[in-house]
């Protein structure tokens, strides 16, 4: 099996009876997974689910509502 290229990790979880997940401590390192911490949790019906680094959402907010050329009304 080939070693991923760096930076890029797959992890396996089980889902348990109430729906929950165990992220993996590796993972919670890697990303600064803290408890108490909250996730986005994205999904696509054709593509599947996502979580994406913390710290995303106001990034992807900034992105969506950058305004191009000046200030609209």
């Amino acid at each position: 099996m080939k070693k991923p290229p760096k930076g890029r990790y797959a992890w396996s979880v089980t889902v348990g009876e109430k729906g929950q997940i165990v992220i993996p401590k590796q993972a919670r390192e890697v990303f600064g997974i803290e408890p108490g911490d909250s996730l986005l949790l994205l999904g696509d019906e054709k593509r599947g689910l996502a979580i994406p680094p913390k710290g995303s959402l106001s990034e992807m907010f900034s992105k969506i509502f950058e305004e191009e050329g000046g200030e609209r009304a």
